[in-house]
């Protein structure tokens, strides 16, 4: 086992790395966020922050129960049953003129936990992220340098297997072959496979993935909720939005493929966020009004 087992009793609600009184954080160079990455290594996975400058003095790493945009505080959709949150400053993620200085500001990575990493703040020298986890676990942070890098490790202490999820393939859906949708590997924790399943599925591709033009068509949903299989039927309830927007492909082409991979499943009733569908009685699909082409 690795060494991050005897600190997983110690993680507590926030940690606090490098305590730096606010006036020495101030005066010290602000660094700028060069590149993010994350991995996994036997028994934990890895999340690092690399930095043009040096090391930012103060580290703040916890668990929050939603993550909030700074300066709007408004909630920023994140995929995963727990949210870490890391802040660091002094530092930026942006260059005099304004641009994105480390790459996209929200990414999805196919680890074991590692779910998602999204920015929500970059403002007044304070640099914000939530990271997206399959499971809330133990977590140690520290720094390196030469580069300068900020590395979080979040523990992995649990058996996954692997499923499918479907994403629109962007090729054969613009050269009309069906199925427009191809599959992917994730790793999800049983027993809850179905719904490990769905959150990867609303997390969308990785960059990997991207670049072979997959993508996740989202109707608008930002999510899902009170997924039930019963009978042979799958019930998933979208949240955020639902709108085809006139496309003869919707979410639904994504959400039918990734549930139907599992012999407990039939047939997939998609409801909108007002809990309505075409045909919620009997044995068959359907989907709301608001996914109709």
């Amino acid at each position: 086992m690795s060494s991050i087992r005897p600190v997983l009793a110690l993680i507590a609600c926030v940690v606090a790395v490098g305590g730096t009184a606010p006036a020495a954080v101030a005066a010290q160079q602000t660094s700028t966020l060069v590149a993010i990455r994350a991995a996994h290594h036997p028994d934990y996975d890895r999340v690092v922050f690399e930095f043009s400058g040096p090391v930012p003095a103060r580290r703040d790493v916890g668990y929050v129960p939603e993550l909030i945009g700074d300066p709007s505080g408004l909630p920023v959709p994140v995929a995963g049953d727990a949210i870490l949150q890391v802040r660091m400053a002094p530092a930026r993620g942006h260059d005099d003129n304004g641009n994105v200085t480390y790459g996209p500001a929200r990414r999805t990575y196919a680890l074991p936990n590692v779910i998602q990493v999204v920015n929500s703040g970059d403002f007044e020298g304070v640099l914000t992220f939530g990271i997206g986890l399959a499971q809330r676990t133990g977590v140690t942070v520290s720094t390196l340098t030469g580069p300068s890098r900020v590395v979080v490790d979040i523990a992995t202490p649990f058996r996954t297997v692997p499923v499918n999820v479907h994403f629109l393939d962007l090729y054969r859906f613009e050269q009309g072959v069906e199925p427009y949708t191809r599959p992917v590997s994730r790793q999800v924790i049983p027993p809850a496979t179905a719904r490990g399943a769905l959150q990867r599925l609303f997390a969308g591709p990785t960059q990997e993935e991207l670049a072979q033009r997959l993508r996740f068509a989202d109707s608008d949903a930002t999510g899902f909720t009170d997924l039930s299989i019963v009978d042979g039927i799958a019930r998933v309830r979208l949240t955020g939005g639902c709108s085809s927007h006139g496309s003869t492909f919707t979410v639904a082409g994504e959400i039918f493929p990734t549930l139907k991979q599992f012999g407990s499943v039939r047939w997939v009733k998609i409801y909108d966020p007002q809990g309505r569908t075409e045909r919620p009685a009997g044995q068959s699909d359907s989907i709301p009004e608001c996914l109709e082409p």
